[in-house]
């Protein structure tokens, strides 16, 4: 509608909470834009393997990140938005796990998360978009109407990441997936730049005990909430 008001809605949260699905939903039910804050990292990540970029070296990180271009564009038959680096759709490139291997090392380094920042903001510039991560309602959007924060018992993360992981790889132990789990949650909330942390004004979403419907049911009332106080 012409001269809708819209709002900026961030969900910020621990691993295997649910953040993207979530994400995803309420930005179908508001016809928003998702940016998936993850995935653009991760196309960082393939350019830098691309071209065999050393990012301990400042200088070669600086250089390449000038040479990359980030855009969400809308896929018709996949129905959603997807990943381009410099003008290549990488959507599905960079879910492999030779990039997954290294996302986290690359998004450690403060000019990169600088660079994916900026990108960020740019697109909030006209507000109607729900953005998911670790760091998106304490750094990115700090002024945003909406922020979520979620979270759940470690033991049903850890049964979920078990569950997502064991149907694609059946020798996957539980073991292996709660070190991984600890480890992500450590590395999450110790990183020198932009930690995970709950914003002040962010409403916690504890899924524990919800199903997939009631958290975006509950989600859902509060962006309610907030359009109508902007109306």
């Amino acid at each position: 509608m012409k001269g809708e008001k819209k709002i900026i809605i961030t969900i910020d949260g621990w691993s295997s909470c649910g953040k993207s699905t979530l994400a995803k939903q309420l930005a179908k039910e508001l016809n928003y834009v998702y940016i998936d804050s993850g995935a653009m990292y991760r196309a960082i990540t393939l350019f830098f393997l691309r071209n065999h970029i050393d990012w301990t070296k400042p200088k070669q990180v600086d250089d390449a990140l000038q040479n990359i271009v980030l855009q969400f564009m809308y896929n018709e038959k996949s129905k959603q938005s997807e990943m381009h680096l410099n003008d290549e759709n990488v959507e599905y490139v960079i879910r492999d796990l030779v990039v997954a291997e290294k996302v986290s090392d690359v998004a450690a380094i403060k000019d990169v998360r600088t660079f994916a920042v900026d990108q960020q903001r740019k697109m909030g510039n006209h507000k109607g978009i729900v953005m998911d991560g670790r760091d998106i309602g304490t750094v990115v959007f700090p002024k945003a109407e909406l922020k979520i924060f979620m979270t759940a018992d470690k033991a049903i993360r850890i049964g979920r990441r078990f569950k997502e992981l064991y149907e694609k790889n059946p020798n996957v132990t539980i073991e292996e997936v709660r070190d991984n789990l600890e480890m992500r949650d450590y590395i999450d909330s110790h990183r020198e730049v932009s930690p995970l942390r709950q914003a002040e004004d962010a409403v916690v979403l504890d899924n524990s005990n919800l199903t997939e419907k009631q958290q975006f049911d509950l989600a859902l009332k509060w962006a309610r909430e907030k359009l109508e106080k902007k109306a």
